[in-house]
């Protein structure tokens, strides 16, 4: 299996890059394959074989997968709660991407397709309160997804499991819950919590400026995955015997108020709060239930929200001072 072809689809994105990084260190023979151009990708490592292609299109699919063993399916136009909720159609569309994949593995006779999923399959009833209880495989039905987004990854779920059981392709799909870390987006409009929080906090003090504004208002509950944990879930999950959609995520549960707390103890500041109440926030309430991961693998997230947050701020601190100065 070394010398087999690996492709990372989405792979000069966030998780993609940081995968593609892993599994050169294992000494895999990696296809990276992005929509950017090469100069925008988030890494870009060498020795691999970087492809800039559109996976929406049907050749382009086909183009990716010829003579791969193994497919982590990644790609998908996506971003934190702000742009999900505000490109709806852009989001679904990578059901394109999904599918194109699926038809293209099968033809090449990948042996491994993984695919990510999101934690925003999960029934919108039941994350109404910051008081959550934290959530399970099977709270994915009866289907009421985060609309867009969420709809798109419990469809395509659905479609990893019957290539799987109508054709034969191991398909391996796993429920990512807030990854973050450094070489991630932290501006523009498709950064998440973690990094918009951490670019404001930063913002505030290099500029003087004693407020921050916060979207919603402050008491919305999340867990927060580092990207090292997510690595070592995806390759643990993706050659594992788990067939159904498992959780990947941290199940320690912070409010949007503790996560500033936790930038500004970083930082050294104290700042005034402003609460847009109108600016999207997402479900009150979503945290990750790992009782299956653990009993799977004997294994869950465990790196901590505040060490993961320490080393995220000062990469986006030094990528801050590099932009707009000291």
């Amino acid at each position: 299996m070394t010398g087999e072809i690996v492709v990372v689809a989405g792979g000069g994105g966030f998780i993609g890059s940081h995968l593609v990084g892993a599994l050169m260190r294992e000494g895999r023979h990696v296809r990276a394959v992005d929509v950017k151009p090469l100069g925008e990708w988030f890494q870009v490592f060498d020795g691999v074989e970087n492809l800039v292609a559109d996976l929406k299109v049907h050749d382009h699919g086909h183009a990716a997968c010829r003579g791969a063993g193994e497919v982590f399916q990644l790609a998908a136009d996506m971003g934190g709660m702000g742009f999900i909720e505000h490109n709806k159609a852009l989001c679904m569309l990578s059901v394109l991407t999904n599918t194109h994949m699926l038809l293209a593995a099968r033809a090449a006779g990948v042996r491994r397709f993984f695919y990510s999923s999101s934690a925003c399959v999960y029934n919108a009833e039941k994350q109404r309160s910051p008081d959550v209880v934290a959530l399970t495989e099977e709270d994915a039905y009866p289907a009421m997804p985060e609309d867009g987004y969420g709809w798109e990854k419990l469809f395509s779920e659905r479609m990893c499991r019957h290539f799987r059981e109508d054709f034969g392709l191991e398909t391996r799909v796993a429920r990512y819950h807030n990854v973050y870390g450094p070489h991630g987006t932290w501006e523009g409009g498709r950064e998440k919590a973690p990094a918009a929080i951490c670019r404001k906090v930063i913002h505030a003090k290099h500029t003087g400026s004693p407020s921050i504004e916060i979207w919603g208002d402050g008491h919305q509950t999340r867990s927060f995955m580092y990207i090292e944990d997510c690595l070592r879930g995806t390759l643990a999950i993706a050659r594992s015997e788990i067939r159904e959609p498992i959780n990947l995520g941290s199940s320690e549960l912070v409010t949007i108020n503790q996560l500033v707390d936790i930038a500004e103890e970083i930082a050294g500041v104290k700042l005034e709060r402003r609460y847009n109440l109108s600016a999207p926030k997402g479900v009150n309430g979503r945290n990750s239930d790992n009782t299956r991961i653990r009993a799977e693998l004997g294994w869950e997230p465990s790196i901590r929200l505040r060490d993961g947050m320490e080393r995220t701020y000062r990469w986006i601190h030094d990528e801050y001072v590099r932009k707009y100065g000291d």
